[in-house]
Order: C-alpha cells, then structure tokens, then sequence
C-alpha cells in the first residue's frame, strides 16, 4: 500500500527583511564574507536548525546570545561552521593542479639543496585542496633533496578538524589519478578512505579569517592555492586579499585563484598568467631585495 509522505514543516518562523538584513551584516562585519538576498532561505535554515538546537525560538533572542556575553563567541563559531562551509575535493581544477604541477617540476631543478617548497592553501575547507597539493609536491620532489610544506587555512573550526584527520568517504578517490591513489591512499577496515602519513605529515592546518590576513605571518611561499574563496567577498574586499597574497609570495611564486573570480585586478609585483583555462599569476623576479629585507 503506498501512503504519500507528508511534507516537513518548520516550525521556526520566516526571516523577515529586518532580520535578514541584521544577520547579513554581521556575518559581513566578522567574516568579510557576503550573503546575497538570493541565499537567504539557507540562512533562515541554517538558522532554525542551530536554534532549534538550543531550544530557541526567537531570532532577536538568538542574536543576542551570538553577539553577547562570554559565550557568544563559542556560539558564533558554531554559526559560523554552519554557513560557511563548502563543497570541495580533490583535484576539483584539473587545469589548475596541471599548472601547479609543471611549476613544481621546474622548482625541483630550482631549489637549492635543503630547501623547503612552501604551500598555501587559503580556505582549505575540510582538507582536500591541501593533500591534492602535497600529493603533487610528494611525486615531483625528491626527498633526500628537496621538502615541502603545506599549510592550510580556514575560518571554520569544524572543516579544520575534518581536513586534520585527512580521512574522507571511499567516493572521495574517484577524483584521484589512478598513481596517485595508489600511492598516497589508504582503504580503511572500517570503509573510508585515509591520505598517508608521507603526506599527512607535511600538511598542518590552522584558524585564519581573511579579514585578519595582514596579521597572519605565513611568508615566502612558493605557491599560493586561493580557489573558490574570493567569490564570496565584495569585490574592493578581494582586491585587498590578493595585494596581501601577492605579498607572500617569493620572487618566481605562483598565485592561483578560480576562473572568473576576479576581473582587473593588478598588482604591481606579480605577472598575469596568460590562457584561458586558469586565473594565476607569477611574482615578479626584480624584487629579490625587497623579499631578502623583508624576510
């Protein structure tokens, strides 16, 4: 006998414009981060269910705890883990990773002996990005030569604790080149699948709100992978994120950013990319002086 399901109803009530607006800026205010009108029926849901949690029905009571008293920001990490956290993978840009594939071949020769080729993976979410990186790094480096480091950044505390466990669902390896998984990937007794310690290890992960770039000291990187963050923000705020980024760069770095994410932005210390399968750009050789000082 077949019976119709019946539709779930929500108990909380609609998000008015009001308070549409209030949640919208101060998630702008503390992230930086922007949400557009047309996003507004996943806030009012991420909302309900994190309310519905705390056994609280009143948006304006719910605002009050998430900006108020001691436990306020506990709380606010916990809002902010719900919405903003993204889809991601591995190897999500094959263009992309093509790219930093060929400029890591050519930094293997490069180097000098000992030296470390520094990453950066900026809003890494819950890992992927971060390990695809480390895998590429680990298949063109020779580790009697040459290390590298990945470091990953995130604002949600939540996607920081997944992408430290560097353990994801078996699915996870259809995006993975066959040697690569075979290399890097583990098959766990329990059906997930675990990036190996040869990788793992080279891969830390930490707290950074893009707002609070400038005080994050990680320098000198060698790559700069930024896909899939920027679209977020208003578009004088990107133009910000990435002067810092070009700043971080050594002389001969690469900055990578997602197609699209960005239209006129230039920067007197890197070089555009040129081609229209990626957004990248390289920093510029003739400030080796002006990175030595600053180092």
């Amino acid at each position: 006998m077949n019976h119709q399901s019946r539709p779930v109803v929500s108990t909380m009530p609609e998000l008015s414009d009001d308070q549409f607006g209030r949640w919208q800026a101060l998630l702008e205010e503390r992230t930086g981060m922007c949400m557009p009108v047309q996003r507004r029926t996943f806030l009012q849901t991420s909302l309900g269910i994190r309310m519905r949690e705390i056994e609280c029905s009143n948006y304006s009571e719910y605002y009050s705890k998430v900006v108020n008293g001691p436990t306020g920001a506990i709380e606010w990490n916990t809002l902010v883990d719900r919405l903003t956290v993204q889809e991601t993978r591995f190897f999500r840009d094959p263009d992309a990773f093509e790219f930093v594939g060929n400029y890591i071949q050519t930094m293997a020769t490069a180097l000098d002996d000992g030296q470390t080729l520094e990453m950066w993976s900026v809003g890494c979410s819950s890992g992927e990005e971060a390990y695809s990186l480390g895998m590429v790094a680990d298949k063109y480096l020779s580790p009697v030569e040459h290390q590298y480091a990945v470091t990953g950044t995130d604002i949600s505390t939540f996607a920081l604790r997944k992408a430290r466990a560097a353990r994801y669902p078996l699915s996870a390896l259809g995006w993975i080149a066959d040697d690569l998984r075979d290399q890097y990937c583990l098959r766990t007794d329990d059906g997930h699948m675990q990036v190996t310690d040869s990788v793992r290890q080279r891969c830390c992960f930490t707290q950074v709100n893009l707002l609070n770039l400038s005080a994050f000291p990680l320098q000198s990187q060698h790559v700069i992978y930024c896909q899939n963050v920027l679209i977020y923000f208003r578009r004088w705020r990107r133009r910000e994120i990435l002067n810092v980024l070009a700043e971080r760069l050594v002389p001969g770095g690469i900055l990578v950013i997602g197609l699209g994410e960005i239209v006129g932005w230039s920067n007197p210390l890197v070089d555009p990319v040129r081609g229209g399968k990626l957004t990248a750009f390289v920093r510029k050789q003739n400030d080796s002086n002006r990175e030595s000082k600053r180092r």
